[in-house]
């Protein structure tokens, strides 16, 4: 495969992924591009073997978002979001759409999850890895990896039960 055919396949998911486990959109982006600027040097090592490149960018990715998050925990610029100014989860428009409502919801949840199972869970759910994919890229082991993907089941369907 191309490093072109990797970018279509994967960078969709990792976008996804990088979201999920509570990166911003924009932020994410820069992520999945810088790490495909580093599968673009190793190219000529990892290009004969799909899973491989898969992992590696899995890996490249969730370093470059801890380096990211380790440089913003230094800033004391950023302000902190009162309760105020979050608002309420629940539009007080009617018309707002139930999809909106519905996904700000499912991220709502997420973000409660403990950030070892959300990333678990998103790269297994939003990014379609295998157990022994994530395995490899978070260095948990393979039922640890299992464990965290149904505490995060569980612990959605509570928060979200009354949506339905």
């Amino acid at each position: 495969m191309t490093i072109e055919e990797h970018y279509n396949a994967i960078a969709p998911k990792l976008t996804s992924y990088l979201v999920g486990v509570g990166t911003d959109y924009h932020a994410a982006c820069d992520i999945v591009q810088e790490t495909f600027l580093r599968l673009w040097k190793k190219r000529d090592e990892l290009m004969d073997d799909p899973a491989q490149v898969s992992g590696y960018v899995y890996t490249i990715a969730r370093h470059l978002r801890a380096d990211r998050l380790r440089r913003q925990s230094r800033e004391t610029l950023q302000e902190e979001i009162t309760d105020e100014d979050a608002g309420a989860v629940m539009p007080s428009d009617t018309s707002a759409s139930d999809a909106a409502y519905l996904r700000r919801r499912l991220n709502d949840a997420l973000a409660q999850l403990p950030p070892l199972v959300r990333e678990a869970f998103s790269l297994f759910q939003i990014s379609e890895l295998s157990v022994r994919e994530i395995a490899r890229i978070t260095g948990a082991t393979e039922n640890l990896v299992k464990v965290r993907v149904h505490r995060a089941k569980v612990k959605l369907r509570e928060l979200l039960a009354d949506v339905a």
